[in-house]
């Protein structure tokens, strides 16, 4: 029985009432989807049919060669993807270039990395799933974190990118493109990103690795925030609408955090949206003067940037300048 691609998921609408009162109706944005459009995606030109890649399993091309193990297993993928992902990962993958994928993970609370947006290109080798999947982080020139360079690459033991047990490496016959996506949230964009590089922490002098980590947090927040910013400015396709919404629905969230880790009241990452700190300590945290300044900096522009965007920031606009008690 020959396999045949899923048909994109109908687009469907949600009504919403605006702060003004106005109902109004928006798009529902699926976590899977099937689109067409991949001109932006980092691998586009990898595995083109040009390449006329044969299969041991029916010849061809393996990506278009529905006999093929390779296609096979790709539709397993997209199976998988479709039931398992979790509330804060979203996937699009491609009619016409089933090898291509392209995925957005939503920073957890409790990170640095909270409610930013972290977009993925990934391509299946044309010998799937005898080698990993390729994975290229969207980083607009920016590290934010050990394992996500500058230049995209991503290092981690199930991507055969990073040393590690041989149980950790990636297993032809059971590792999944899910299980890439779920590593990278949980492992990667963690809590304490800073421990990530190897040696960070493991010498004594608990106080004095704490103060880096911390430092280093800062760093990300700061990073992650001017991702928010190239993200509005040049949106990934296919998520255009995606990245608008969510920062309009998250924007105040995102200004109350930066207020909040500049003036000392939470520690970077422990933001929560009723205000308090998720840590459970009302103490004010030392906040370094270098952090201060950067973010002093960059909130008129994340401001700026969001009411661009649409958000509703009422509480905000008296002042375009953060590290004031609110």
């Amino acid at each position: 029985m020959a396999l045949s691609l899923p048909l994109p998921v109908p687009q469907q609408q949600r009504t919403t009432t605006t702060s003004s009162g106005e109902i109004q109706e928006t798009d529902i944005f699926h976590q899977f989807d099937v689109v067409s459009e991949s001109s932006d995606h980092h691998y586009l030109d990898s595995n083109d049919s040009s390449s006329s890649k044969k299969t041991k399993d029916g010849g061809g091309d393996s990506f278009k060669n529905i006999s093929s193990g390779v296609y096979k297993k790709i539709m397993q993928e997209w199976k998988i993807l479709e039931k398992h992902l979790p509330g804060s990962i979203y996937v699009r993958v491609h009619e016409n270039r089933i090898d291509l994928l392209r995925a957005v993970i939503i920073g957890v609370a409790g990170t640095p990395y909270h409610d930013g947006l972290y977009f993925f290109d990934i391509a299946f080798p044309p010998d799937y799933p005898a080698r990993p999947p390729l994975v290229y982080y969207r980083s607009f020139g920016l590290r934010i974190n050990p394992n996500l360079y500058a230049n995209g690459r991503v290092c981690l033991s199930l991507l055969n990118t990073w040393p590690g047990r041989k149980s950790e490496k990636w297993d032809s016959s059971e590792s999944t493109v899910l299980q890439v996506l779920v590593s990278i949230q949980a492992l990667v964009l963690n809590e304490k990103p800073y421990y990530n590089e190897p040696g960070n922490g493991v010498l004594p002098g608990r106080a004095i690795w704490e103060k880096k980590s911390n430092a280093y947090s800062e760093n990300v927040f700061f990073l992650s925030c001017k991702t928010m910013l190239f993200l509005l400015r040049r949106p990934p396709k296919n998520f255009e609408g995606f990245v608008a919404s969510h920062f309009r629905e998250k924007a105040s969230v995102i200004l109350s955090a930066c207020n909040a880790y500049s003036n000392g009241q939470a520690r970077v990452g422990c933001y929560r949206n009723d205000g308090s700190c998720s840590s459970g300590n009302p103490s004010t945290v030392d906040v370094s003067d270098k952090f201060k300044g950067l973010m002093g900096q960059l909130y008129p522009e994340l401001l700026l940037g969001f009411r661009r965007n649409g958000a509703s920031l009422g509480d905000f606009l008296g002042s375009s300048r953060c590290c004031r008690s609110r």
